[in-house]
């Protein structure tokens, strides 16, 4: 009788989860799991190189980035994203012409994964689900992430479960020896740029004014205290109304994940957007970065990837000091040498922005970083270092699958 119930009750739970499923009421961040997996059976992905995006659609700005890049290795060596979500992979298709397919179970995308021959899996965050990809041992894993930054997750320990990392430059492989123990940094990480920046610069126009334009560009609350960056709540409102008090224009850019762990984050949000907009200014939802960083002369943001990003534009930028005092950086020089703004501070924001456009003291400074952190930027540069690290590890991955399919063949037999 026992086991009949817990049977029941196993089928009840399954039940109800396909239900959930099914019409979308899965708790936030939780992929419904309706593959093709099916369909799949048999069949082989699309070109060398899967793109493994298990996250709900709440993180696909993070994929967003890497869309340029992309499409551009899909054209030379074929790509093909695979989700664990049916609703991420919907929004997929209709903003991009890659494959996409949904895969919920393990056993599907390890047999696809073989039979497609796949060379090279890439990843752009780390999140816990994408060892259901990290178990295929016939392909080179590849660590993209979406940025580059002081933030702690930039020398996260979870670096260890890919074979190689592709990173923007010299500087976050010096961050990662520093703060990364048991890690060959030189040897397991790759410096290519930020090949988004090459395919993102076809879509920016020219400035429009010369009118004086602040660009604030905060994060989000982060996973927990130690990267609670974000300064919204502690210097958000203050600092854009000094801003807007000192004769100066403001773009604001929100983090596409505020609000999503603390909902008064998103309360805060608004109130910035209802300011921003009251004062004729933007908000900043649907443009490029590349876009916004022309239309401004100063960022202000928070230890983020977009210090790196606004560097080649020559122009200042002022940091906030987080307020939460559990958090914690892995700072590297343009952390160290850049003026902070803290929270008692934020009324001030106006004067000091004001003061720094007009004698940008570290310019040069600032200049002499550039190919510290990113490498070469010459337009197209980064994109061709992205494409040509693709295409070695490809080769590496035949050369090395195959000497381990020979070792593993039966002695006296011709196939497997």
């Amino acid at each position: 009788m026992a086991a009949r119930g817990n049977a029941l009750k196993r089928r009840v739970r399954s039940s109800g989860g396909r239900l959930l499923r099914r019409f979308g009421l899965l708790p936030g961040g939780m992929p419904d799991g309706l593959g093709d997996d099916a369909a799949l059976a048999s069949s082989s992905l699309e070109g060398d190189v899967v793109v493994y995006f298990p996250d709900t659609q709440d993180s696909l700005y993070q994929l967003r980035s890497w869309y340029g890049p992309l499409q551009e290795l899909h054209r030379a060596q074929g790509v093909t994203i695979v989700c664990m979500d049916s609703r991420t992979a919907a929004a997929l298709r209709a903003e991009t012409d890659l494959p996409v397919v949904t895969i919920a179970l393990d056993a599907t995308l390890d047999a696809i994964i073989l039979r497609s021959g796949t060379k090279l899996v890439l990843y752009v965050n780390y999140n816990p689900l994408n060892t259901a990809a990290l178990r295929s041992r016939s392909a080179i894993h590849v660590s993209l992430l979406h940025g580059d930054s002081d933030k702690v997750v930039s020398v996260s320990n979870q670096i260890k479960a890919y074979d190689y990392s592709f990173v923007a430059g010299q500087a976050a492989i010096d961050r990662l020896e520093r703060y990364t123990t048991l890690f060959d940094a030189p040897a397991r990480c790759i410096p290519v740029g930020r090949p988004s920046l090459d395919t993102d610069q076809v879509a920016v126009t020219v400035r429009a004014d010369d009118h004086r334009t602040v660009l604030y560009a905060p994060t989000w609350e982060g996973g927990q205290s130690s990267a609670a960056y974000s300064s919204l709540r502690t210097h958000g409102l203050a600092a854009v109304q000094s801003l807007l008090d000192a004769g100066l224009g403001v773009i604001y850019r929100p983090h596409p994940l505020t609000g999503v762990r603390v909902g008064d984050y998103g309360e805060t949000d608004r109130e910035l957007r209802e300011l921003v907009e009251a004062s004729g200014n933007r908000v900043s939802t649907d443009r490029s970065l590349q876009q916004d960083v022309i239309d401004s002369d100063l960022i202000l943001c928070d230890v983020s990837a977009v210090m790196g990003d606004w560097l080649p534009s020559g122009k200042p930028l002022l940091i906030t000091r987080p307020a939460d005092p559990h958090a914690r950086d892995a700072a590297t020089a343009l952390l160290g040498m850049s003026p902070r703004l803290a929270a008692s501070e934020a009324a001030t924001a106006g004067s000091l922005a004001r003061e720094l456009i007009e004698h940008d003291l570290l310019r040069e400074e600032r200049r002499e970083m550039i190919e510290y952190y990113l490498g070469d930027v010459t337009p197209g540069a980064s994109l061709a270092r992205f494409l040509e690290a693709c295409r070695r590890l490809s080769a590496r991955r035949d050369e090395l699958w195959a000497r381990i399919q020979e070792q593993e063949r039966p002695a006296g037999s011709d196939s497997w």
